[in-house]
């Protein structure tokens, strides 16, 4: 049987960050937003054995990450539209550090975004996101690697290149 108050408070500890997360390694605010609220009606459908998992937000960030994928296969030009779409959005409450680090992470692999967000944002060690992903442990290593180093270029202002 459910416990509604129990996933009640499930829900409301871990969804905005889990939408975070979600959103910084799809590039996708509303996309994100769909796979998060899969994962969340799915979580709640079989809570009686999710909630006895040692990390239930894991399960549900795997979930949306899946459900996201999964989307892109089905609609690549959804995908196109999303990313359009988004770009025409003016957000003044967002600092310029935020859109230059989504954009720098946008301008990445998806492999690459998905183990910085969890790494960095996430909080994540190695064995962690192998754990939760099921990525080789060294292959994590080398795309958080690889990552930062695009990161880094893509986040250098162009005086400090041409200083170099």
């Amino acid at each position: 049987m459910r416990d509604a108050g129990d996933f009640d408070a499930f829900y409301a500890t871990s969804s905005r960050r889990v939408l975070a997360h979600v959103s910084m390694m799809v590039g996708s605010q509303a996309e994100a937003e769909d796979a998060v609220a899969e994962a969340y009606l799915r979580a709640w459908n079989r809570w009686s054995k999710i909630s006895k998992y040692e990390n239930p937000e894991a399960w549900v960030r795997q979930v949306a990450y899946r459900q996201a994928v999964s989307t892109w296969r089905k609609a690549v030009n959804r995908l196109h539209a999303h990313r359009k779409d988004d770009s025409d959005r003016h957000v003044e409450a967002l600092s310029p550090d935020h859109v230059a680090i989504v954009a720098a992470l946008r301008r990445l692999p998806a492999d690459q975004r998905r183990v910085i967000v969890l790494h960095h944002l996430c909080g994540l060690s190695v064995a962690e996101i192998h754990q939760e992903t099921g990525i080789p442990a060294g292959t994590v290593t080398t795309w958080l690697a690889r990552g930062r180093r695009a990161m880094a270029a893509y986040l250098t202002d162009e005086e400090e290149r041409s200083d170099v």
